[in-house]
This record gives structure tokens, sequence and C-alpha cells, in this order.
């Protein structure tokens, strides 16, 4: 409309002015100048660049077979809500594949290294995050809970299973760094600088109940939980796969007192999580993490 205003001011100028008077035409003249001057503005840039925080210490628990709304509002959960609560809640994360192994595999490598299937045993030359770790001077470790020992490359023995525990496959992983739950130290300061810990059978609710996950994990690792708070340390609690029931959507929660607590709503899966801790230590990406973004708005 105010450009039909300017023509007419240019072919008509006198019955105009005697029509809307002199300073309605300055105003309208005024209001075109302001709309050229709106439209022509640029809008300021949106860094992409994200900063990281660097925690002294990360511990990684891995639970079993349970979708987002198993877990996230569950009486048999109170545990783990309460993490969510204080932490950061993910409500769109996802799995990459089913069934289990191939979800380990890419949470530590950033491929599912072409598994299809929980078959035992492997063996994988890295990229993956253990070994960058390892190679930038920093230090990794698994605990399997009741693996028989230090080194163990059996597939199974009793509760526990290879299969949940990727690190035994690879080739720049130590034996000494594959290592039982017993080994996860009372001191959380000689920690690693990662440490990825998966509970058996039992306590990761794959054959056990949500309710003994919950309490397990309650048990185990809420004391670290509590230090972490005063020494710049985080806790990851994520999920290998859901039980087939919700397109393979599952919790994870940041804890720790360098999260910003809340839930959050962007789409990540395991390779977001393996990209936000490779930036966190500036390690190089394995395979798919370097096609994907870290996770940056949960930060304080």
């Amino acid at each position: 409309m105010n450009m039909e205003y300017y023509r007419i001011v240019r072919s008509h100028p006198g019955s105009l002015c005697s029509r809307f008077g002199l300073v309605t035409l300055l105003l309208m003249l005024l209001g075109v100048l302001a709309s050229c001057s709106s439209t022509s503005a640029a809008a300021p840039p949106v860094s992409s660049t994200a900063t990281l925080p660097r925690p002294d210490h990360v511990v990684i628990v891995i639970e079993e077979n349970h979708s987002y709304s198993d877990i996230i509002g569950s009486s048999n959960a109170p545990y783990i809500n309460a993490l969510a609560k204080a932490g950061a809640s993910f409500t769109h994360s996802f799995a990459v594949a089913h069934p289990s192994e191939p979800n380990y595999l890419a949470l530590f490598s950033g491929s599912t290294q072409g598994t299809v299937s929980d078959s035992c045993p492997h063996t994988f030359a890295g990229p993956d995050l253990g070994g960058a770790l390892i190679g930038a001077g920093d230090t990794f470790a698994g605990y399997s809970e009741t693996m028989p020992g230090a080194g163990y490359t059996g597939c199974t023995a009793g509760n526990y299973a290879r299969k949940h525990n990727p690190w035994s496959n690879f080739t720049d992983i130590p034996a000494a760094d594959n290592l039982p739950f017993t080994s996860f130290p009372a001191n959380y300061s000689t920690l690693p600088t990662v440490s990825i810990v998966v509970p058996n059978l039992q306590g990761d609710m794959h054959d056990g109940s949500i309710q003994q996950g919950d309490t397990w994990l309650q048990q185990h690792i809420d004391a670290y939980q509590k230090w972490a708070q005063s020494h710049n340390s985080l806790l990851i609690v994520t999920w290998d796969e859901d039980d087939y029931s919700q397109s393979n959507q599952i919790p994870t929660i940041f804890v720790g007192p360098m999260v910003k607590s809340g839930q959050y709503s962007e789409t990540i899966n395991h390779y977001n999580v393996l990209r936000t801790l490779e930036d966190m230590y500036k390690l190089p990406y394995a395979h798919n993490s370097a096609n994907v973004s870290p996770i940056a708005d949960s930060w304080q």
C-alpha cells in the first residue's frame, strides 16, 4: 500500500495534498522509508561455536532395554527420576540400532562395526573413545559387574555378558583397562578421565526389573554423583536401546555441577553423546561422530 501512495504522489501531487493534507502525506512518506529500512536490516549472526566444559572425571552408566516412557515418570524408578530432575534430561534421545551390541559399539567407537546381532567374540581396531583418550594423555577404564577378572575375554560368565562390554573388542585398549566393577575405586579422585560402568544382566534391567536397576544405581553410583557435585565431575546415565516399543527412544541424563538442569528436546543419539565427550577432551572424531553435533545447550 505504501508503494501505491508513492506512485500517486509522483503522478498527482496537487490532488493528493488537497485530499489528505500535507501532514498526512509526510507521514505516508515516512512510513515508506521506515518500511524500506526495516526490510533491508541484516539479522545478527548466530554463533555456531560451542564451548563445552572439561570435567575432571566422567562416569557413564549404561542400562538396558527400556524406552523413555518406561523410565521417565515411572514410580519404579524414583532415583533415576530424581537424577533427571536434578540434571539435564533429554526427551528425544535415541539408540541407533537393535539389538544391544551395535549400540554399545556405536557409543564407544562411533560405528556399529557392521554388527547386526549380539554375536561374540569380535576384534576391532580403533578409533574409539578409550583409545583416543589414552592417545591424548588422558585415561580410560571400563568396569563390568561380575566379570571374572581384569582383561577377561570370555563371552559370558554368569550374569556378565561381553556383548555389553565394547572396549573388550578393541586392540588399542589394554587388558588392564578392562576391569570388573569390584575395581571401581572408593577414592573417586583416582578414577580415570572417562569411565564406563555396565551393571550385570540383573542390575542393568536386562533380566532384572526397572526397580532392581534403579536400586542398583542408587546403591553403587549415588556416592560418586554426590562427590561429583563439588569435584567438577559428570555422571551420564543412558540406555543401550528400547524394548522395541517406542521407535528406539531411550532416556539419557547428565548430572553434574557444570550441567544446567532442565528438559532438552533436541534429537540426539549415541553418536551425539560420543561427539560431546570427544569435544570436551579435544579428541579426534571416531567414525560417525564426525557427522553430528555435540550436545551444547545443557551446560552452565
